[in-house]
């Protein structure tokens, strides 16, 4: 059977060339980058050219960048480590209603423990409009936290926007750009980003390795204690391969960037007209202008999206409802309510992410396949019987 991935703003396969720069600092080049011995000497070298060609890929310094185990994590420090360590200019913490749940998770804790936090609302294109986070600014306000673009329905943010309003009211900016870093041109200096998450598996990278960008002066403590690694800023011996991985995949994003875009935006255009021209009763969700190349998110009404999933998988294309990390879960999709969709709609999502390995030969085939599940799925549906064929 054919294997279509359209999963990729979960994961991406790794590329040949980055399994390959991997490959010696898994076997020959095993030395541990604290050491001071050749072997250890030879590893700290590959670490330092990685955060060098992840830091080209978002115009910072090198000095500026520190490996995490993951956008998770990196998240976590942003946040919870700079309110912490900045607590007596503040405790008020902004974010927004359609963030990760690595974000909100992370402010909820510290609304738990003492800490004022707002959570904006977005219109129903799932944009933060920088109107909506000026009023919501207190003279206490210490971090506002807005992710790049969502990892749902793809919509990009005016983060540099955001940044200015931010910054204007004293306030320091972080971004979750885990969706976006090596996608789209992102530019921390240009953006007014004080702090930014990134994910190595996004790019074409292997997992369990990210980053967190911090700003020279901007005043934030470790998470990770133990060790002297990251310069002093996260304990625990470095993952060598899993950083040079990272490395050579931000700069493969940063080469092929401009053409995998376009190419991209080519397919999710097709793929989404398709969609909504062959199936009725069909809702595009997000900004269909300003969004991550390839993402196209829709909702299906009178359907679930889990039954959707499982009836693609069958035709082997993989796909995902909602975010990956929640896509198990019978509870609709927190950004597609955020948004203003009701449940019984929301629970009809399906998000369709595409790489660069897709083809249009693939699109076909699902603009095939799909059409025939809906219509079946809908045959099975009181509600859709009871009125929505009309």
């Amino acid at each position: 059977m054919r294997e279509i991935y359209m999963d990729h703003s979960a994961t991406t396969p790794v590329d040949r060339k980055v399994f390959e720069a991997m490959i010696p600092y898994c076997t020959d080049e095993y030395g541990n980058p604290s050491s001071i011995h050749a072997k250890g000497r030879a590893a700290k070298k590959a670490l330092e050219k990685a955060r060098e060609q992840v830091a080209a890929l978002i115009n910072a310094d090198s000095s500026e960048v520190f490996f995490t185990s993951g956008g998770t994590e990196a998240n976590n420090q942003a946040i919870i480590s700079y309110m912490v360590n900045n607590a007596h200019r503040g405790k008020h913490l902004i974010t927004s209603a359609i963030e990760h749940h690595a974000v909100l998770d992370t402010c909820e804790y510290l609304r738990k423990n003492g800490f004022d936090l707002t959570v904006l609302p977005v219109n129903s294109l799932g944009v933060v409009e920088p109107e909506v986070l000026q009023r919501a600014i207190k003279p206490e306000t210490t971090l506002v936290s807005i992710m790049h673009a969502n990892n749902e329905i793809g919509t990009i943010q005016p983060i540099a926007k955001l940044a200015e309003v931010a910054h204007q009211a004293g306030a320091a900016f972080h971004t979750d750009a885990i969706q976006t870093t090596g996608r789209i041109p992102i530019d921390v200096k240009a953006m007014g980003i004080d702090l930014l998450s990134a994910s190595s598996h996004k790019i074409y990278g292997p997992k369990g390795i990210g980053c967190l960008f911090i700003k020279k002066g901007i005043k934030i403590g470790r998470l990770m204690h133990g060790g002297a690694q990251e310069n002093k800023m996260r304990a625990g011996t470095e993952n060598v391969p899993g950083i040079v991985g990272f490395g050579q995949a931000a700069e493969l994003a940063q080469n092929r960037m401009a053409d995998t875009a376009a190419y991209l935006n080519k397919l999710g255009q097709k793929l989404r007209q398709g969609i909504l021209d062959k199936i009725p009763h069909t809702i595009a969700t997000g900004d269909l202008e300003n969004r991550v190349p390839g993402s196209v998110s829709v909702c299906f009404e009178y359907v679930e999206g889990e039954s959707i999933l499982l009836m693609l998988d069958s035709y082997g294309i993989m796909a995902s409802s909602g975010s990956a990390c929640t896509s198990g879960s019978l509870d609709p999709s927190h950004v597609l309510l955020a948004i203003g969709l009701p449940p019984e709609i929301a629970h009809g999502s399906l998000r369709l992410t595409l790489g660069k390995n897709n083809t249009e030969e693939e699109i076909d085939y699902v603009l095939e396949v799909l059409p025939r599940i809906i219509s079946n799925l809908r045959k099975m549906s009181p509600l859709y019987r009871n009125g929505g064929s009309g």
